[in-house]
C-alpha cells in the first residue's frame, strides 16, 4: 500500500473519532441544557415561583429564567470560541463539558421556593446563566471537530452528526422527565423531578473520557493565513460582519421554531387539556426521527446546495404555523404525533442538518470559531431564548395560538430575507483571499451559489 493510501486510511479513522466525538459530547452536553427548558415546562414554575399564581405566570417565570440563560450564551461564544481560536477547539470543548455538567448537577441540589423563598428562584437563575455560558461555547467547536477536518464533498453529511447529537441529547432529557413523571405527583414535585438533574454527574464522567481521548483538531494552525489573530472576535467583526449578520439571520427561523415546537408546545398542550406524557412522547420520538432526517439533510446539502435546503426548511415553517397548533389542540395521539413530526422531523430538521456547513463555509479558518459562535449565540437570545416566553406570554393575553403562529411566520421570513443576502458570499470571499488553505470549502459554496 503506498503513503498515499496510508494516509488516506488515518485521515479517513481519524474523521470517525471526530465524528463520534461530536456525535456524544454533544449529546451529552445538549442533555443538560434541554432539562432546563423541558423542566420549565412541566415543573419548575410550581416549585421556585410563589404559589397561588396562575399556572401561567408560574412558567413565564421559569421561561425567563430560560432566556436568561440564552442571554449568556454570546458570552460563552466570545470566551471559548476565543479559546478555541487560540489554543485548541478540544480544550475549549473540555472546558464547556466541564462547566455544564457542574451547573446542572448543582441545580438538582437547589432547595425549592416553599424551602427559602425567593433565594431559590436567585439561585436558579444563576445556575442557569452558567449553562448559557458553557452552551455558547460548545456548538462551534462540536461542529468544527467535523467540519474542519472532512471534505467539502461530505462536509453536509459529517458535519451533521454535531447536529444529530444534539437531538439525541434532548431525547435523554425529555425522556428522563418522561420516566420520572409517572411517579405520584407528590413524590414527583418533592423528590422525583431532581433524579434527571443528579444524573448529569455520570454523564459528566462519560462524556470528558471520551473528550480527553479525542485527538486535537489542527486544522485552523494549518491555514496560509496567520496562523493567529491577536483577538479574534474583534477580527471577524472587521473581516466578516456581513457573514455574521447572515449567519444570525439563518438561526432565526430554525431556532426560535425549534423551541416553539418543543417547550412551547408542552405547554400550549396541558394549556388546553392534552395528557403531558403524550406530548413528550411526541417529542421524544419525533427528536428520535430527526436523528436521521438531519443527516438526510445534510447530505442532500452536499448534493443541491445549502442554500436550498435551508430555504426548504424554513417555507416549512410558514406551512405549519397554523396547522401545528390545530393538529395539537386535536387532543388526538396519532395527530399530535404528526404535528411532532413534520415541525421536528421535516422543518428543523432541514434547517439544522445544512446548518453546520453552510456555517463554516462562510468564515475564514483562523477566526471561525469566534465567528460561528458569535453569529449563533447572539442569535440565540434573540430567537430560542425568547421563543416560549414571548409564545407564553400571547397565549396568556389572548389565550389562543394565533397570535403565537404569526410569531412564527415572521421568524421564518427574516430568516428567508438573510438567505436571500447570502448568495454569493463564498465567491466574493474567495476573490478577496487568494486560492489558500480555505480554497476547497469556498469553491464548493461558489458551486451552489453560481449555479443554484
Amino acid at each position: 500500500m503506498g503513503t498515499k493510501g496510508v494516509t488516506q486510511q488515518n485521515g479517513s479513522r481519524d474523521v470517525k473519532k471526530y465524528v463520534i466525538a461530536s456525535l456524544f459530547g454533544s449529546a451529552l452536553e445538549w442533555y443538560d441544557f434541554f432539562l432546563y427548558a423541558t423542566a420549565a415546562s412541566l415543573v419548575l414554575g410550581r416549585l421556585f415561583f410563589p404559589a397561588g399564581v396562575d399556572p401561567l405566570v408560574g412558567t413565564m417565570g421559569a421561561f425567563a429564567g430560560f432566556a436568561v440563560g440564552f442571554a449568556a450564551r454570546p458570552l460563552g461564544g466570545l470566551i471559548f470560541g476565543h479559546i478555541g481560536d487560540k489554543v485548541s477547539r478540544k480544550t475549549s470543548l473540555v472546558l464547556t463539558l466541564s462547566i455544564m455538567g457542574a451547573a446542572t448537577f448543582l441545580m438538582g441540589l437547589l432547595p425549592t421556593y416553599g424551602q427559602v423563598g425567593i433565594v431559590a428562584p436567585i439561585l436558579l437563575i444563576l445556575l442557569r446563566i452558567v449553562q448559557g455560558i458553557a452552551a455558547g461555547g460548545e456548538w462551534g467547536g462540536g461542529v468544527l471537530l467535523i467540519s474542519e477536518n472532512s471534505g467539502a464533498e461530505r462536509r453536509g453529511l459529517l458535519s451533521a452528526f454535531s447536529q444529530s447529537g444534539v437531538s439525541l441529547g434532548f431525547v435523554l432529557s425529555a425522556g428522563a422527565f418522561f420516566l420520572v413523571q409517572l411517579l405520584p405527583e407528590e413524590q414527583f414535585l418533592s423528590w422525583g423531578w431532581r433524579i434527571p438533574f443528579m444524573l448529569s454527574l455520570l454523564i459528566f464522567v462519560v462524556g470528558m473520557y471520551i473528550r480527553f481521548r479525542l485527538p486535537d483538531n489542527t486544522d485552523f494552525k494549518d491555514s496560509n493565513e496567520p496562523k493567529h489573530s491577536s483577538v479574534p472576535v474583534i477580527e471577524a467583526l472587521k473581516t466578516h460582519p456581513k457573514e455574521i449578520l447572515i449567519g444570525m439571520g439563518l438561526r432565526i427561523a430554525e431556532n426560535g421554531g425549534s423551541y416553539l415546537f418543543l417547550s412551547f408546545s408542552i405547554v400550549y398542550g396541558v394549556h388546553v387539556g392534552v395528557d403531558q406524557g403524550i406530548l413528550l412522547i411526541g417529542c421524544m420520538l419525533s427528536m428520535i426521527m430527526s436523528f436521521g432526517t438531519t443527516l438526510f439533510f445534510g447530505h442532500l446539502s452536499d448534493k443541491i446546495g445549502r442554500r436550498r435546503v435551508y430555504t426548504f426548511g424554513a417555507l416549512m415553517l410558514i406551512v405549519l404555523a397554523f396547522p401545528f397548533f390545530t393538529l395539537i389542540q386535536s387532543d388526538s395521539a396519532p395527530l399530535i404525533l404528526l404535528a411532532f413530526f413534520m415541525a421536528n422531523g421535516l422543518c428543523h430538521a432541514a434547517m439544522i442538518g445544512a446548518q453546520p456547513a453552510f456555517f463554516h463555509e462562510l468564515f475564514s479558518a483562523k477566526i471561525r470559531y469566534s465567528a460561528m459562535s458569535i453569529a449563533h449565540e447572539v442569535a440565540a437570545v434573540v430567537a430560542g431564548g425568547l421563543a416560549p416566553l414571548i409564545a407564553t406570554a400571547l397565549l396568556l393575553k389572548y389565550d389562543s395560538s394565533i397570535p403565537v403562529s404569526i410569531y412564527a411566520i415572521i421568524l421564518a421570513c427574516i430568516t428567508l430575507i438573510a438567505l436571500a443576502f447570502s448568495r454569493n458570499l463564498g465567491q466574493r470571499r474567495v476573490q478577496a483571499n487568494g486560492q489558500g488553505h480555505e480554497s476547497t470549502p469556498d469553491k464548493h459554496f461558489i458551486v451552489e451559489s453560481e449555479v443554484k
